[in-house]
């Protein structure tokens, strides 16, 4: 599909909940890397909460992105990450949520009178999909699940709403197959729902140094120190290792930090913090194998398949993960990554043990890596949206085909 003239452009907006509010400052990057690909062709604005730092307005690479307020400012803090865990984080924030949705609710109606946009891109089910529902019933919308709002947020009530916002979306992206045929439980076998992960883009930096056997294997984890991402497993499978094998290198802050310091004590590792996406970079770089050691919370909440997998296997780097839905999808075990089943200590202290012990494979590993994440690339997975978000604004909201997808 050709690019509309300049003259012509549709209007795009976008609706998310994650968003950086200064460059490099750790946030993740999804929302902002796919609405730069998206500016190619629309006039895009993207509405989101206020976080601390952050302008109110500003135009980042073509994109103008409005903050709204949702709070007294001095307690305003669900938003300041990830809003799920902090809210399991700290109990009393739920009194924000209210405040939350209706102060985007009234956002996003004031943004689309005056923005008057072709298509709505909503990023999460619940509260984006849902906000986007009641005030713009009369726009087109492309709904994006994630995993934590269709995993975790699983009361009697809120599936029923998820069902009524599925439902009336012209089309409805997911990030890995079991998602889709969770969504397809919630509002039928009929629902428009294709499988579209997000993109990887990461900025240039210090390139990868070469594989070799000298020292030992440094591992690199990089995410929330939340209970899904698995991290205490991590380090269970690392006090079963002979000593200097492995090095291990955490990248990430989160509710978790404290305890899993804890659990380290007396292992290699460094817990570097949340560092921002050029850091990181340079992290991958330094890096042997990148472990992503997944499991479902207690809560039903799991990754759907996290961008940091695809980001690590971008660079050529080995990736050991977890097997589940959507990690399972973009790691082929034994060709582009090894997959070990969730929770499983000895499982993945082998699988290290395997990767630190043969630089051979490492390579083996990274190089095919690398050539499966070309098809999760930001550029390639911008063009697939940016052809659904065309078709809609083009059809006036009419559902896409089911079978569209991204593979």
């Amino acid at each position: 599909m050709n690019p509309p003239d300049a003259a012509t452009r549709p209007r795009l907006l976008v609706l998310a909940s994650t968003f950086p509010g200064r460059d490099d400052d750790g946030t993740p990057a999804f929302v902002r890397d796919l609405a730069v690909e998206m500016a190619e062709v629309f006039d895009t604005l993207v509405l989101v909460p206020r976080v601390p730092g952050a302008p109110t307005r500003e135009v980042v690479s073509g994109v103008r992105v409005l903050r709204f307020p949702y709070f007294p400012r001095r307690w305003e803090d669900l938003a300041d990450g990830a809003i799920i865990e902090n809210l399991r984080a700290r109990r009393s924030r739920w009194i924000q949520v209210p405040a939350f949705v209706l102060a985007e609710a009234l956002a996003a109606r004031r943004a689309a009178r005056r923005f008057r946009p072709d298509v709505v891109h909503a990023h999460w089910i619940v509260p984006q999909g849902l906000v986007a529902t009641l005030v713009g019933q009369a726009v087109p919308r492309l709904v994006t699940t994630h995993g934590g709002d269709l995993y975790a947020l699983d009361t009697p009530v809120l599936r029923k709403l998820k069902a009524w916002v599925a439902r009336r979306a012209g089309h409805i992206t997911v990030v890995n197959e079991q998602m889709a045929e969770t969504v397809r439980a919630l509002g039928g076998d009929h629902l428009p729902v294709s499988v579209e992960p997000m993109g990887a883009a990461l900025p240039p930096g210090t390139p990868r140094e070469p594989v070799t056997a000298d020292g030992p294997c440094r591992l690199l984890f990089v995410g929330r120190l939340v209970e899904k991402k698995g991290v205490g497993v991590l380090l269970d499978a690392l006090r079963a290792m002979a000593p200097g094998t492995v090095t291990l290198t955490i990248v990430g802050d989160g509710p978790l930090r404290a305890p899993l310091e804890r659990q380290a004590t007396g292992l290699p590792v460094t817990f570097a913090g949340q560092l921002g996406r050029t850091q990181v970079r340079d992290a991958y770089a330094a890096a042997d194998v990148v472990v992503v050691p997944s499991v479902p919370a207690a809560s039903g909440d799991q990754d759907g398949l996290p961008v940091v997998l695809l980001e690590a296997m971008s660079t050529g780097l080995p990736v050991i993960a977890s097997n589940l839905p959507g990690l399972n999808e973009a790691v082929a075990d034994g060709d582009s990554g090894l997959l070990v089943p969730p929770g499983d200590e000895d499982r993945l202290r082998q699988a290290i043990a395997r990767l630190a012990g043969d630089p051979t494979v490492r390579a083996r590993l990274g190089a095919a890596a690398a050539e499966r994440a070309r098809e999760y690339s930001i550029t390639a997975v911008g063009a697939r949206y940016r052809d659904i978000l065309l078709r809609l604004a083009g059809d006036g909201g009419r559902s896409l085909p089911a079978q569209h997808g991204g593979r």
